[in-house]
């Protein structure tokens, strides 16, 4: 992979191949009996996403050292498996119950509800073992955090779905989100860094870094479901209003939601202060998270 692509746009399409090619070499073929469970499974994962979460991985890893590290795509893989697997649940009837996403049918509407939650199960069983293969015990404890219940996005989810019944809050609203979607894009920068075994200062600096693109991210997506179109979203629009979500246009506004993206974006940047030109790309992917229209 080039280190140094002409834009932002082509270090993320550069990436995503590698992650891809990875991601089609670990998981089982369709061939693979059982066979329906593996087209589940394939369906979703390669069903077009932004690989955000791996990305941000890769770029973590060089920036704490200033070059690519060994074994940093299988690693940024595991985090797209939780991640569609969280997806899969996410649409299902009992959860957000929604008939598409990135683009597509949704799983569920294709495979059912028990094979949706199955390739669900399955994807995040893999992930683990693809990060165990990696013999880094550190890895498969953040990721598990992160994937989990306290503070992590499993947690995130509880409260989303409590807090429908509830009154908006600003308190409400963070607890949801840094959870929710929060954790697992600080995770993915934190695996990063520790995979190549960045020091305790840079290590805090990513966390930093990753607390604030994880909020801004959230915020974002929020935005974008109220202006956008479902075609552009890849998923269907409006449906946090539809549902009683607490949202941060629903608790603070449109226009104060963008300032607040806005400030989360130059925190970002703040925290990498100390990484000169090698954390250039995680600067890069903090602008693009804020000024996304999709």
């Amino acid at each position: 992979m080039s280190t140094q692509p002409s834009s932002i746009k082509e270090y993320i399409a550069d990436c995503a191949r590698l992650v891809d090619a990875e991601l089609d070499r670990l998981v089982p073929p369709e061939s693979t009996p059982p066979e329906s469970i593996h087209k589940a499974m394939r369906y979703s994962l390669f069903a077009g996403g932004k690989r955000i979460r791996p990305v941000l991985c890769i770029a973590a890893a060089h920036a704490a050292v200033g070059h690519e590290v060994a074994g940093v795509v299988p690693v940024a893989c595991s985090l797209e498996l939780i991640h569609t697997y969280s997806l899969i649940h996410d649409d299902l009837p009992a959860l957000d119950n929604d008939d598409l996403r990135r683009g597509r049918p949704t799983c569920h509407k294709v495979f059912g509800e028990a094979m949706a939650i199955l390739a669900g199960d399955a994807l995040l069983t893999f992930a683990f073992e693809v990060l165990a293969r990696q013999g880094n015990a550190k890895l498969v404890e953040e990721l598990a955090s992160a994937a989990g219940t306290v503070g992590g996005m499993i947690a995130g989810q509880v409260h989303d779905i409590e807090g429908e019944h509830l009154a908006p809050s600003a308190a409400l609203l963070e607890q949801i989100h840094r959870a929710k979607t929060g954790a697992l894009l600080k995770a993915s920068v934190r695996m990063g860094g520790l995979l190549a075994n960045a020091s305790e200062r840079k290590l805090a600096a990513l966390s930093r870094y990753g607390s604030h693109i994880g909020l801004a991210f959230q915020i974002v997506d929020d935005i974008l479901d109220v202006v956008q179109s479902s075609e552009a979203l890849g998923k269907t629009a409006g449906k946090d209003a539809a549902q009683h979500k607490i949202t941060f246009p629903a608790v603070y506004g449109l226009e104060e939601s963008r300032k607040m993206a806005e400030l989360e974006r130059q925190r970002a940047h703040e925290a990498l202060s100390e990484f000169g030109d090698s954390a250039q790309r995680l600067r890069e992917l903090a602008d693009l998270i804020v000024e996304r229209q999709a």
